[in-house]
């Protein structure tokens, strides 16, 4: 009976992930299919921990109490700008947890007698090796995570890092890890000691995979941490779905390639935004650490910079018809997104037409500049993404660039000898004006000078980019009063 009820819930879950998944689709609906999706898998634990008599209803209760806690603790406390690296941080911690579930059942297999050793045949070739599995996506999960926190947290530079006979020791623990899967395959007992041998595959494989995470996500800069947040995301889906088949867990199957196949996805259409192979992204170390201060040469081959004011800012929003904001990291950085919604706001009470220009790979994580909108409750209806609004910027009057950088650079378009060359931008130099919200003039996370600072239509609005949108939006207020 017990079972039977389990298998229903199952299902009910099943249903619940994959509709929650549909609504992730859509800005509007997001957090309804997020909410849904939590309630999948609270019936699918609660199901197979109550009704399986794994815990008591009180343990349960308390279990859910203390996570339910930390989670709240960490949902208010993290700022947005923190966000990548929490969700890093999450990637790995359920990578970590489908090794150590995979690691757990193993150890139900070993013959309570101290002095003797485990047989591989009591596991099966295929359990063996779908745990092996589970052990090696979860283990590369884990540390490749911690390391992609690192980077974006700033403990560790943004800039790719790389030795020696670096990409020599990758292959060397790939190919240890292949003897280790080769070895629990044919079952060789070659350890005539009382631990199983079963075990030393095992933990070679993981200490292989602790190794091979670090050194997988150390070369890559940090203009592609977007597209490694979206694969270790992927790679802690399929370390879920690998151990589901450990333990015949069919709502771990289920969820786990959902997140697997819905991460590679993104991480493919992160690869399109930016016009590069997932090869060329974990092998090519591309860009580095964020913009700093300091200063730097304000003109590029005769080239010089306008900068302006909020003052003239703010008139010329006035008398415009169409204005196309593009949010980027330094957005972010600088909290300003709340600013930006209540500038917005004004403009759209003058009738002014007022857009959101969101690129696929802004800010530091998908979908990262969609969550501060929305944190700042800006219509979903104004939100556009680039292949929607590309053609609008020729009808533009003003185009206000915060904090965006490399997502809005025509060298993408115009310089074949760019490292961004080939990769599809926002056409706000099609606009008739457009001014850029920046700190200084360092580059983004390409390292490449923006040659749309020094455009003939671009304006500068140098400094903090809250600071300079609190004066555009009192300026505006006084312009239009």
């Amino acid at each position: 009976m017990n079972a039977d009820i389990i298998d229903i819930a199952y299902l009910v879950a099943a249903i619940l992930f994959i509709y929650g998944l549909k609504r992730l689709t859509s800005p509007a609906t997001a957090r309804g299919g997020n909410q849904l999706a939590a309630v999948g898998m609270l019936i699918a634990v609660a199901a197979t921990l109550f009704l399986a008599r794994i815990l008591t209803p009180i343990e349960m209760l308390g279990g859910l109490v203390v996570g339910g806690a930390i989670g709240a603790l960490l949902a208010r406390r993290v700022e947005m700008t923190g966000m990548p690296e929490l969700v890093a941080a999450f990637n790995g911690f359920g990578g970590i947890a489908s090794a150590l579930v995979a690691g757990a059942e193993v150890m139900r297999y070993l013959d309570p007698d101290p002095a003797s050793t485990m047989a591989l045949n009591q596991l099966g070739v295929g359990t063996s090796v779908t745990v092996a599995l589970s052990v090696l996506i979860g283990v590369v999960t884990f540390s490749g995570s911690f390391v992609a926190f690192g980077k974006l947290s700033g403990k560790m530079s943004g800039n790719p890092i790389s030795f020696p006979g670096m990409r020599f020791l990758t292959l060397l623990l790939a190919v240890g890890v292949i003897v280790g899967f080769v070895y629990l395959a044919l079952g060789i007992d070659a350890f005539p000691t009382t631990v199983p041998p079963t075990l030393y595959a095992l933990g070679g494989i993981a200490l292989a995979a602790l190794f091979l995470g670090v050194l997988l996500v150390i070369p890559i800069g940090g203009a592609d941490m977007p597209v490694v947040v979206a694969l270790l995301n992927s790679y802690s889906g399929l370390a879920a779905a690998a151990t589901g088949f450990v333990l015949d867990n069919t709502a771990l199957i289920v969820s786990g390639a959902l997140v697997g196949a819905s991460g590679l996805i993104l991480t493919m259409i992160m690869c399109e935004g930016m016009n590069r192979s997932l090869l060329n992204v974990l092998l090519g170390g591309f860009g580095g650490d964020a913009e700093g201060d300091g200063a730097v040469p304000t003109s590029m081959e005769g080239l010089t910079v306008t900068a302006t004011s909020a003052e003239d800012v703010a008139i010329l929003l006035t008398y415009s018809e169409k204005v196309i904001v593009v949010p980027g990291y330094g957005m972010a950085v600088a909290q300003a997104q709340h600013q930006v919604r209540e500038l917005g706001d004004l403009l759209l009470e003058q009738g002014i037409d007022v857009k959101y220009a969101v690129h696929p790979v802004a800010g530091r994580m998908p979908g990262h500049m969609n969550v501060l909108l929305a944190e700042a409750n800006v219509s979903y209806d104004l939100l556009f993404e680039m292949d929607d609004i590309n053609g609008e910027f020729d009808s533009t009057d003003v185009v206000l660039v915060v904090g965006a950088n490399d997502v809005v650079n025509p060298a993408a378009r115009n310089n074949p000898a760019s490292p961004i060359y080939g990769m599809p931008i926002l056409n706000v130099d099609h606009a008739r004006n457009v001014i850029i919200f920046k700190r200084s003039m360092r580059p983004g996370y390409s390292g490449i000078e923006n040659e749309l600072f020094f455009a003939d239509n671009t304006k500068m609005l140098f400094g903090d980019a809250k600071d300079s949108m609190t004066s555009l939006v009192s300026e505006v207020k006084e312009a239009t009063s």
